[in-house]
């Protein structure tokens, strides 16, 4: 088996994008329990101890090579986590992968992910030879759909109904943003 890769840092005028660490599981926890956060957000946990499995997961995801999340962070204050990007479900023979964001909502409305998102993709599609990054929304998400087209990916289609939340049917938007940098 190939050696894990070191982490990339990603570094932002405002944002310093890391690897997530044991001591960010507190705020992982706040934001994943967050009733505004996990509104939209498929995942969510009851209890700090629960959380265990995200920051497992975070872990793992870069140590198989399926997909890299990082922890955001104010230059100042690097130890302070203020949301999460990145790639899973990397498809790598299809050079593809799936788009994920989380913000604390007191940081929303302040153009951190405007800022991150243009450099995990550029991450993704220069130095893990991706060519397609894909993001599924709830619907309803308004505010993502709208971040996501500002980022220039496409709308690519609705699946109606396809899921359910708290006993309601929800649908799921599908974006792709392509690399432009390559013929298609």
């Amino acid at each position: 088996m190939s050696a894990v890769p070191p982490f990339p840092e990603l570094h932002g005028e405002r944002s310093r994008l890391r690897a997530f660490t044991d001591a960010d599981q507190p705020a992982v926890f706040r934001a994943l329990s967050h009733p505004e956060v996990i509104r939209y957000y498929g995942v969510s946990y009851a209890t700090l101890e629960a959380t265990r499995e995200q920051m497992e997961w975070f872990a793992r995801l870069h140590k198989e090579g399926s997909g890299i999340w990082w922890a955001i962070c104010r230059p100042e204050a690097p130890e302070e986590i203020v949301g999460g990007c990145g790639f899973n479900n990397w498809q790598q023979e299809h050079r593809c992968l799936e788009l994920g964001y989380w913000l604390l909502p007191e940081h929303w409305g302040q153009g951190v992910m405007s800022e991150c998102l243009p450099l995990i993709c550029r991450h993704a599609f220069r130095d893990m030879n991706v060519h397609r990054i894909e993001a599924e929304v709830e619907s309803e998400n308004l505010a993502s759909g709208r971040l996501l087209l500002r980022q220039g990916f496409m709308l690519e289609g609705r699946r109606r109904e396809c899921e359910v939340k708290d006993g309601a049917f929800l649908s799921l938007d599908y974006y792709g943003l392509l690399n432009a940098g390559e013929a298609g």
